[in-house]
């Protein structure tokens, strides 16, 4: 399995607690089938991001551990002014791998009216926006068909694996199983913070989903969509056979 989504380096972010559990995190990843794990520390108004910074982080902890699993860099982006105004400016500062894709998370608190069109600017420079954990977020839950909206004009989304297992309430739950009901899940990743209460182990949430969901749809969540974020390709045409086409994106990141 390859996790898009976790904050397994120290002292950058409300993450790992220290090295020694940095290390931990990766190993029980490894242990339960994770083969690739993507360091997303946050970029927000509290935590501020540091590309080298993150990088010496990344080739300490692979010293550490080996080669159990493949590390690689992104973000946790949130949605402000200050972040967008510089990720258009700099497209693959805080993209998965360097490449296209980008983790955005939303405040739990507004959601903005001109979302559709900030989503759009993104795009606009190269970058797919993956909307991260909605099924978590008490305002998108009430806004799926905004969420159907943007996928169709092509943003992704990305929920929790222990969503399905109900490790953030009912509420959660029940986003999650309506949002896979309308096919509008492209990813799931474990937002990893700890050992135990936010664990980076997908192993539980992959078996559920391919008793509910089947062994392809697991595949296709678990594996070979979050593969296409590493490598910077399209996912696969069914994916978004139900969306409408999205403005090209630029030639500078094939």
């Amino acid at each position: 399995m390859i996790d898009i989504h976790s904050h397994i380096l120290p002292g950058l972010d409300d993450g790992a607690r220290s090295f020694e559990q940095a290390v931990e995190m990766v190993q029980l990843a490894a242990v339960n089938g994770t083969t690739d794990l993507v360091a997303t520390p946050h970029s927000d108004l509290r935590y501020s991001y540091r590309p080298e910074e993150i990088d010496g982080r990344l080739v300490e902890l692979r010293e550490a551990v080996g080669n159990v699993i493949q590390l690689y860099r992104g973000c946790d982006f949130h949605l402000h002014y200050e972040n967008l105004q510089d990720a258009l400016s700099n497209p693959t500062k805080y993209t998965i791998n360097g490449k296209r894709y980008l983790l955005v998370e939303f405040d739990d608190r507004i959601i903005l009216q001109n979302t559709a069109e900030l989503l759009e600017r993104l795009q606009i420079v190269g970058i797919i926006p993956i909307i991260t954990h909605p099924e978590r977020n008490p305002l998108l839950r009430k806004r799926l068909d905004d969420l159907a909206d943007w996928v169709a004009s092509g943003a992704l989304i990305q929920v929790t694996a222990q969503s399905f297992l109900g490790r953030f309430g009912q509420a959660a739950r029940h986003a999650t199983e309506e949002l896979m009901s309308r096919r509008l899940v492209h990813f799931v990743a474990s937002d990893a913070h700890d050992l135990k209460h936010r664990s980076p182990s997908l192993q539980a949430s992959f078996q559920f989903v391919r008793r509910h969901y089947g062994g392809a749809r697991a595949e296709a969540l678990f594996v070979e969509n979050p593969r296409a974020t590493l490598k910077g390709t399209e996912l696969p045409a069914e994916v978004l056979s139900t969306q409408k086409p999205a403005r090209r994106w630029l030639s500078f990141y094939r």
